[in-house]
């Protein structure tokens, strides 16, 4: 890790603000490759981070790209990484991969982190994280993310879990591995496409100011990790629960028949959903996205307030 920083390729934008030491907000880019289709991917990765900027803090969207890992990106290799059919998919264990063969990767949960604290970045905003898959009792299908947030101490901004997951069992996970859940505006953890999961998360902080206290207290003790931040998806763009549940089994089922595992799981349901309810879903995805955007500006300000 001592010689990580030859790998670093930081944007103008990003080296700026590092300099200045002005907020900066991590973005991932599997949600631009593997998580909406061409052209909202691209449209919805530039407006998010216009909100970024619009919210006092510069965007870091990450993807690694000729044997590095960029921080902050061009619009021209959001295009490329919008449109390539190439784009690796990459977490902890593809990084040495992607970076040593000079591949085209898209950064997921677990890899953002990483590149994020390399990059010196606190605060990293994504739509929903991985998880504990449905089924996981048998498959052992448990994203890295959650392994991640165990030991990388970044802040993580979501919408919750994706609502294709075991959200109880995902929880439990995060708690074993001392990972601490707040939640904004409400007690209950979200659930991605719905406001409510149905299940509490440990703590509701809803000022930013408060919520960057609680990360400087956490990581002063020397407790590193990450923190996971649950943003609810507004009401008036969030999908019925009973529906959206309903239709995610359906799509479970379909992937169980055509034999679909491991990281090819996520996008083919997250596409199905997308056909299944006539590009609903794709709309509250953007919303969800857009709407964590302005939690992360919020919250990287005030945590470059106390530093």
């Amino acid at each position: 890790m001592n010689n990580a920083s030859v790998f670093l390729s930081f944007s103008a934008e990003v080296a700026a603000a590092r300099a200045a030491g002005a907020p900066i907000v991590a973005l991932e880019s599997t949600i631009i490759s593997h998580g909406m289709p061409y052209p909202q991917n691209v449209q919805t990765a530039r407006e998010v981070e216009a909100l970024i900027r619009a919210g006092g803090a510069v965007p870091a969207t990450i993807a690694v790209l000729e044997g590095k890992i960029r921080i902050g990106l061009s619009n021209a290799e959001l295009e490329l990484l919008g449109q390539s059919p190439d784009a690796m998919k990459v977490s902890r264990r593809d990084l040495p991969y992607v970076l040593s063969s000079g591949k085209i990767g898209a950064t997921t949960v677990a890899a953002t982190m990483i590149c994020a604290a390399l990059a010196g970045i606190r605060v990293f905003v994504t739509g929903g994280i991985g998880g504990v898959h449905r089924g996981a009792e048998t498959s052992f299908d448990i994203s890295a993310d959650l392994q991640e947030l165990a030991q990388t101490s970044v802040a993580v901004v979501c919408a919750g879990a994706k609502s294709i997951l075991d959200i109880g069992l995902t929880l439990e996970y995060l708690e074993t591995q001392g990972v601490p859940v707040l939640s904004i505006g409400q007690a209950n953890f979200a659930a991605f496409y719905t406001p409510d999961s149905g299940f509490k998360a440990d703590f509701r902080i809803d000022a930013p100011d408060e919520q960057a206290a609680f990360l400087r207290t956490k990581w002063a003790l020397g407790l590193a990790g990450g923190v996971v931040i649950s943003n609810p998806v507004p009401t008036d763009e969030a999908m019925p629960r009973e529906e959206i549940e309903h239709i995610t089994a359906q799509a479970l089922l379909e992937a169980t028949s055509q034999g679909i595992s491991g990281k090819a799981v996520t996008p083919f349901l997250l596409a199905r959903i997308k056909a299944l309810t006539e590009g609903r879903s794709l709309a509250t995805n953007i919303a969800l996205v857009k709407n964590n955007a302005r939690a992360g500006a919020r919250l990287a300000a005030a945590l470059n307030q106390t530093r």
